[in-house]
């Protein structure tokens, strides 16, 4: 997003509200970098916990009208305790960068503290700066570089240096990781020589000395007559130490939870630290400030002004200059009124009795006066630090984001949701299918009592209409398993969980996925701590060698790759199909390199024409484990799926079973069992069509089929070959299920989306949340299974005008 306050931004009241607009105007993997910490985050969501816990005790009656926020740092007068803190590339953000940032800052009249890495050069943050700046300093191998930087801030009018003493090398951050994050093309140091830095983390591991001791501190005052502050100190023996040393100031940091994961909450390490200086000297605290009550809990613990770091430039990329100003506004405004409510006339009018942290005990004034009467616990707070990462994962994060945007514009023509068309389905047909499913029982010779259990009791793990499935299977399918080899599941998702579980016991045991693949996957395996390894399919499909080559890859490290997952027929979010040489490749390459097959294939029986044969129906020496689902052929809303796994298992003592009794196993400490209910509605419908679920989806299939078809043709209504447009946009033309892909001459990431949605009125996925290791940034996808041929032909033509809007050139 750029400068102009929306109508959004000026309804926007808590820095909360700036961080979602931020987050929605974005790219993913911008957000990721600027927002992301160090290792499970940790340590970032403890900077926030640490101020939830922390309880202020308003004193009553005590005069406070106007609080007054001004304070005095290093001899100068803030308007109060807060100043912006060292943040890279704010051109992230905003086109001007620092420049935009230091304005906002002397606006609000507190000072910035400037990058090492700042995309502006000093003298352009200086020639706009109203209020104070200082230099974060990185200490590089080759002290010149430092020294000349520091000259170059000083001539230019900073008036301090904070040393950054945390960062020996940059943390392992995952978010980048998974992203592969590079620096867009014009974002770079202003102020440093030339180098690569495209890469943060491999450029700080080749530039950081990693050696620096305490003699830097000498060093900084031979080469500069600032004040020197050390940033990143989370202990009281550190902080002594600095105190005897010199240092003019202190920062309790831990880098925003960016560096070592489980390092303390900077607001938990403040008392400490704070005793240990004794007013020596300054103590600024940054980590966490979200609120102005964060901002008065940390002036009681001991500190006498706080940094603050991402909320800074959420205000800067949702409005620029303007957006910085009210950011700082609002979080000043927020702690006058803390101070006014509390009863606190000052920033220097406060201490440890106006914060209850809410875990140490109450003092013996605040005991009840009855002992043997407990004090009420309060409620029961979780830090989200100590859930599973996978809470924190951003592949969980994708399909929210796009749920917001549907629902933030209701009257958008959307191309995301991938599920049936809802004009197939009438109520009555419910009790129907049920109702016929009860009249197969009695036929079939089960009492009363057998078919009111059939409805009301749990039923078997393993699934009541095992055979229906298996004589469907045949029929439709050709795969020929017996009805003890199928488990049925709560849709395809807890399968694929199931099948994970089981075949992937630890962690040198490798899931490979097919890149692009289905988010649910990815997403099935972070919660189970698996790290699938993509493999990336070719413009033109899936490729044996390129698999082969993971395998071999995979085992060079150590590793036993054990599973191989695909949607070979109509691939969500792709649409691409496996050709029937590939398939026969791929079985006979999991033979030789003894692997296993996830075969998922949901979109076979709602695509139009004859389909290819499945894997497990070729599959002659069970490598496949068959996962399926009703979902999209029969009832969506029963959630009826299965994993087909005929596959023998042999223990220590020589003794077989099928792998479907382990997946049972497992499922019965999930879900226990799926609804009999939901079962009873299939198995009815299954009986309708005699097994041929083929037949009771031919009118469904050619649905689908005229839906794709007419995407198809709008799309080449509007980018003809003789529109310039055309020549950069591509798509490929599948021939039935659900998806297909457009290549664009942009980013189509989630900024573009929600241009899309808000501008044109059009919704669509990004590729890129289908990429585990990354891709797809210039690819969207889009489903045509839900939309009528009208809303078709007006979504594309929206479609085409925004993809032409973001062709050209953007300002």
């Amino acid at each position: 997003m750029s400068g102009g306050g929306s109508r959004a931004a000026r309804a926007a009241l808590t820095l909360a509200d700036y961080a979602s607009l931020a987050r929605a105007g974005m790219a993913a993997d911008i957000w990721d970098f600027l927002a992301g910490g160090a290792g499970e985050e940790r340590t970032l969501q403890a900077n926030l916990a640490a101020f939830d816990r922390a309880w202020l005790r308003p004193r009553v009656l005590a005069g406070a009208v106007r609080p007054s926020t001004d304070t005095s740092i290093l001899g100068r007068t803030w308007a109060a305790p807060v100043a912006v803190a060292p943040m890279a590339y704010h051109g992230l953000a905003h086109p001007d960068g620092e420049v935009a940032t230091a304005r906002g800052a002397g606006s609000a009249g507190v000072p910035l503290v400037v990058s090492t890495f700042a995309g502006r050069a000093f003298e352009d943050i200086a020639a706009a700066a109203s209020s104070p700046l200082w230099l974060q300093v990185y200490c590089f191998r080759d002290r010149s570089v430092t020294r000349d930087l520091i000259a170059r801030a000083e001539s230019a009018g900073f008036e301090a240096l904070v040393l950054t003493v945390d960062a020996p090398v940059l943390g392992r951050r995952l978010r980048d990781l998974r992203n592969d994050f590079r620096l867009p093309p014009g974002i770079s140091p202003a102020n440093l020589p030339f180098a690569d830095f495209s890469s943060p983390g491999a450029h700080a591991r080749a530039e950081f000395d990693p050696a620096l001791d305490w003699s830097v501190v000498e060093w900084l005052r031979s080469v500069s007559s600032l004040p020197i502050l050390l940033k990143g100190v989370l202990t009281g023996t550190d902080a002594e130490r600095a105190v005897e040393s010199g240092v003019d100031g202190l920062v309790v940091s831990n880098h925003g939870g960016r560096q070592l994961d489980g390092a303390t909450a900077s607001l938990e390490a403040l008392p400490e630290i704070a005793a240990a200086v004794a007013g020596a000297c300054p103590v600024l605290l940054d980590g966490g400030i979200r609120r102005g009550r964060d901002v008065l809990a940390s002036l009681a613990l001991g500190a006498d002004a706080v940094l603050v770091g991402r909320p800074v430039l959420h205000g800067l990329a949702v409005e620029g200059t303007e957006g910085v100003a009210r950011v700082l506004g609002i979080l000043i405004g927020e702690l006058a009124d803390a101070m006014t409510l509390s009863g606190t006339r000052s920033a220097a009018d406060t201490g440890p009795d106006l914060v209850h942290t809410g875990e140490r005990p109450p003092a013996p004034s605040e005991r009840p006066a009855t002992a043997a009467i407990p004090a009420a616990a309060g409620p029961c707070e979780v830090r989200k630090e100590e859930l599973h990462g996978s809470v924190s994962d951003p592949v969980l994060d994708t399909m929210t984001f796009l749920n917001e945007i549907t629902h933030r514009y209701p009257k958008a023509i959307s191309f995301a949701p991938g599920r049936p068309y809802d004009g197939f389905f009438e109520t009555e047909q419910i009790f129907t299918h049920i109702r016929r499913y009860l009249d197969h029982l009695a036929e079939s010779g089960s009492t009363p009592e057998q078919i009111r259990d059939a409805l009301f009791q749990y039923g078997p793990t393993s699934g009541r209409i095992r055979e229906l499935i298996a004589d469907s299977l045949r029929k439709d399918e050709d795969i020929q398993v017996p009805p003890e080899a199928i488990v049925v599941t709560v849709g395809c998702q807890e399968a694929m969980f199931l099948a994970l579980r089981a075949l992937i016991p630890g962690p040198d045991d490798v899931l490979l996925v097919s890149s692009p693949c289905y988010v649910g996957i990815t997403g099935a395996a972070r919660l189970l701590d698996i790290e699938p390894t993509a493999v990336e399919e070719r413009e033109d499909g899936f490729d044996c060698a390129d698999l082969e080559a993971a395998i071999r890859a995979e085992r060079l490290r150590g590793r036993r790759p054990r599973v191989f997952y695909t949607v070979p027929d109509h691939a969500n979010p792709s649409g691409a199909t496996m050709p029937l040489q590939a398939r026969h490749a791929l079985l006979e390459l999991a033979a030789r390199e003894d692997i296993l097959i996830l075969e998922d294939s949901p979109y076979r029986l709602v695509s139009p024409g004859r389909q290819l044969p499945t894997l497990k129906s070729l599959d002659t020496r069970r490598r496949v484990v068959h996962l399926g689902s009703f979902s999209k052929s029969l009832f969506p809303g029963a959630r009826v799926g299965f994993a087909v796994a005929d596959q023998q298992v042999v223990d220590g003592t020589g003794a077989t079973g099928l792998l479907a009794d382990e997946l049972t196993k497992i499922k019965s400490m999930v879900t226990v069992n799926t609804s009999p209910l939901s079962q009873a509605a299939v198995a009815g419908m299954l009986l309708a069509s005699g097994g041929h679920t083929s037949e009771l989806n031919k009118e469904t299939a050619a649905y689908y089929g005229r839906a794709m078809q007419a995407t198809l043709e709008q799309l080449e209504k509007c980018f003809p070959p003789e529109d310039p447009t055309a020549a950069s946009v591509r798509w490929n033309k599948p021939t039935g299920g659900f998806f297909l892909t457009l290549n664009v001459p942009f980013r189509a990431d989630n900024a573009a989306l929600t241009r899309s949605a808000e501008e044109f009125g059009v919704i669509w996925t990004p590729m890129s949340y289908f990429y585990p290791q990354g891709g797809g940034e210039h690819t969207l996808r889009l489903s045509v299974s839900y939309l009528t041929q009208d809303e078709i032909a007006e979504g594309i033509a929206r479609l085409a005008q925004f993809v032409i809007s973001e062709s050209g050139p953007r300002h």
